[in-house]
């Protein structure tokens, strides 16, 4: 009933030692069906044999413990859970993306009611929105439209938004980021 003892390739620190690959003299030992015996520390020899007999391996739980913690346990089947639960933990975080929404000093109330609209449901997914107005040529004399088309932006959205930076101007463009707030939404 003898397991196959591999060492395994360097670089790969995700995953505890197993077996040989346990570098302490003496550890505890905990065993598969550990429910009224008591951890015992016993030599590294000793605990390998333990987990022979029980044709598993032996695992290092607690490295930092002083004698490490072994658990006698399938390899195999303790990282295949450990992977498992690591994929759940990320697909439940959410990743805040920017979306960049960009006008012109003269968009018409109806493209700004559409675009407010986009807005607002980013917002409520939780991603940041980067208002921005392009000025082109003459354009530039009209800043102050530009600045006044991001206020009322912000005015609609402040239900379940704040304003993360201010309107200034970069260049020919006028920027302002809007954060989800957390107060409102659906």
């Amino acid at each position: 009933m003898g397991r196959t003892r591999r060492r395994r390739p360097r670089g790969n620190d995700d995953r505890p030692n197993a077996n040989e690959e346990i570098r302490a003299s003496k550890v505890r030992v905990i065993h598969p069906e550990d429910v009224e015996k008591e951890h015992e520390v016993v030599p590294i020899d000793r605990a390998l044999e333990i987990a022979e007999r029980y044709g598993l391996d032996l695992v290092e739980v607690a490295p930092n413990a002083k004698p490490p913690v072994c658990k006698v346990l399938d390899f195999g089947k303790y990282m295949y859970k450990k992977k498992k639960k690591e994929k759940e933990a990320k697909k439940k975080q959410h990743t805040v993306q920017v979306k960049e929404l960009r006008f012109r000093p003269n968009t018409d109330d109806h493209d700004l009611e559409f675009k407010t609209r986009h807005a607002r449901e980013f917002l409520e997914g939780g991603d940041k929105v980067k208002a921005t107005v392009q000025f082109r040529g003459r354009d530039m004399l009209y800043t102050d439209r530009g600045k006044e088309l991001l206020h009322d932006l912000a005015e609609e959205l402040e239900d379940i938004s704040e304003i993360e930076t201010k309107p200034n101007m970069e260049g020919r463009r006028m920027i302002m980021m809007l954060a989800p707030s957390g107060k409102g939404g659906s």
